[in-house]
């Protein structure tokens, strides 16, 4: 009898001690989780240095563009890309595609599911017209193709004549429309002439 009571106890020993075994491993586990979801993820998961990005449609470049360093942070729930030094985008328009229009920027955040720009210090944009625009800050949504802003917006047209729009901007991405607000400018007797045809 005491053989058996002695396996008994050996064996009660044995489960207790895989029990505790078992529920320590398990809390730690449970503390890992907790610890990674704390974790911050929003780091770059691709960086570009020297980037020369081009992009085509059916073969045909639509856009170029470079900056000294371009971040991509994919870790995250709303995915973005950055160019924390500045970019130069030239883009082309399938009527003129000998004469790219141009944006610059000290800095600019693209967000990849609204499809979203932003682009802020020193913003040059030049139109494949000639037509020039400088302000501080510019915001494109591609998915319903307008540009907006609410800086001051200084345009000089290829004619010479110049527009200051002190409100802002809204504009078709193609600048084929766009509208000031609060405007001045300076235009050419025979350009007004035009413009009133």
């Amino acid at each position: 009898m005491t053989f058996f009571r002695n396996i008994l106890q050996k064996k009660n020993i044995a489960y207790l001690f895989s029990c505790a075994i078992f529920f320590m491993v398990t809390s730690c586990e449970e503390d890992l989780t907790k610890k990674n979801e704390k974790q911050n993820k929003n780091f770059p998961s691709q960086i570009i240095n020297n980037a020369n990005i081009i992009q085509r449609d059916s073969g045909i470049v639509t856009m170029r563009a470079k900056a000294p360093i371009i971040e991509k942070y994919e870790l995250i729930d709303s995915v973005y890309t950055i160019a924390r030094k500045g970019i130069d985008i030239q883009f082309f328009d399938k009527k003129k595609p000998k004469t790219p229009g141009t944006i610059k920027a000290k800095y600019a955040k693209f967000y990849d599911y609204k499809r979203f720009y932003e682009a802020k210090g020193d913003v040059r944009i030049t139109t494949n017209e000639g037509d020039k625009f400088a302000m501080q800050s510019v915001y494109w949504d591609q998915v319903k193709k307008h540009i907006y802003t609410h800086d001051t917006v200084y345009v000089t047209r290829k004619d010479g004549n110049t527009l200051i729009g002190a409100h802002g901007m809204w504009a078709k991405d193609d600048f084929s429309e766009y509208i000031f607000y609060e405007n001045s400018g300076n235009f050419t007797s025979q350009k007004f002439s035009e413009d009133k045809k």
